[in-house]
């Protein structure tokens, strides 16, 4: 008891010389032992690569989980050691509701047939992003977050130990300039030299780890290496799942919907002008067709225009004589 008694006030005298040495250099009424440039760097790249490990872990995270209460739900099944159970992946869930609906509407018709084949390449969709995400947490995530719970702790341990014997070896310093019989001074001295030699030992150790920085730079280039190569073959795998359901590229269906086949192309010859609904137009300016399917105007002429299901709004039929084909509208008066 009285031994912890006396630990007890040694560490109570040792915390408050340390806070009074840090109070004074922050006064400027004490000197401070300034690490050497080398070392300097050293820190200062330690702190950028644990910053931006952090951020890159976090967003990570947020890419391969957006949900935040799955999140948590692993975080704490990691805490408690014990595995989490096995998550269904949304698009594994969208595949399997399509097939269900398929089988209420009828697996022979158009609907229940084409949800069938979209399920079954959602639900192969679904299984290759759950391959991805146990992929990039075991080779990417998982060695980051090595780093920050394990490495990065030892060494803001040993920087803060540095950081109080560096206050100590001051203090040391302080005292000494103050000593003023040569017996003080005599144990002031040699108070110093003891807080040098522990300063000197604790910096060594603390550099060495600051200069395995590198190695994880090393470390985390394989791993982002390992996670570029699982993004490249899921997405490969989903082109694959995505070609193999039949499904026609967006350019192909875009190039489908505004270049209409020849089936499609309005022929004039075969337009019959209706029993009603025909106007009179005055034309504007002069025009001249573009191709066989539209006709020529001349300012001031009068002709007859009217309208057949499915023509672009800005476009009527135009006859004039034994001539007709489309005019734009910009081009006409339309008279009642």
């Amino acid at each position: 008891m009285d031994f912890n008694v006396k630990k007890l006030a040694s560490d109570a005298g040792l915390f408050f010389t340390r806070a009074v040495q840090f109070t004074e250099e922050k006064l400027g009424q004490a000197e401070k032992t300034e690490p050497d440039a080398h070392f300097e760097n050293l820190m200062s790249r330690a702190d950028c690569t644990k910053h931006w490990t952090e951020k890159i872990y976090r967003q990570t995270e947020v890419l391969l989980q957006p949900n935040p209460s799955a999140r948590i739900e692993e975080f704490l099944y990691e805490k408690l050691d014990r595995k989490a159970p096995s998550r269904i992946t949304n698009g594994e869930l969208l595949g399997q509701y399509m097939e269900d609906a398929a089988k209420e509407f009828g697996a022979v018709s158009p609907y229940g047939s084409t949800l069938i084949i979209v399920g079954d390449c959602e639900k192969r969709l679904g299984a290759a992003e759950r391959d991805f995400l146990q992929t990039s947490t075991m080779s990417f995530l998982t060695p980051l977050r090595n780093f920050l719970e394990g490495d990065w702790k030892t060494i803001s341990k040993e920087r803060r130990l540095l950081e109080n014997l560096r206050l100590d070896l001051d203090a040391c310093k302080t005292r000494l300039k103050k000593a003023k019989m040569a017996e003080a001074k005599a144990a002031a001295q040699q108070e110093l030299r003891v807080a040098q030699t522990e300063f000197d030992r604790q910096a060594e150790v603390t550099q060495l780890l600051l200069e395995g920085i590198s190695s994880t730079h090393v470390n985390h280039l394989r791993c982002l290496h390992e996670f570029v190569e699982a993004q490249a073959a899921y997405y490969k795998q989903c082109h694959f799942h995505m070609q193999g359901a039949g499904f026609r590229p967006v350019s192909e269906l875009s190039e489908a919907i505004s270049s209409p086949t020849d089936n499609d192309t309005l022929k004039i010859e075969e337009v019959q002008s209706p029993a009603t609904g025909t106007r009179k137009a005055k034309v504007l300016y002069d025009y001249d067709a573009a191709d066989s399917s539209e006709l020529s105007l001349l300012a001031d002429e009068l002709i007859t225009v009217y309208t057949m299901p499915g023509m672009d709004s800005d476009w009527l039929i135009g006859e004039k004589g034994n001539q007709k084909g489309k005019v734009p509208v910009t081009y006409l008066e339309l008279l009642s």
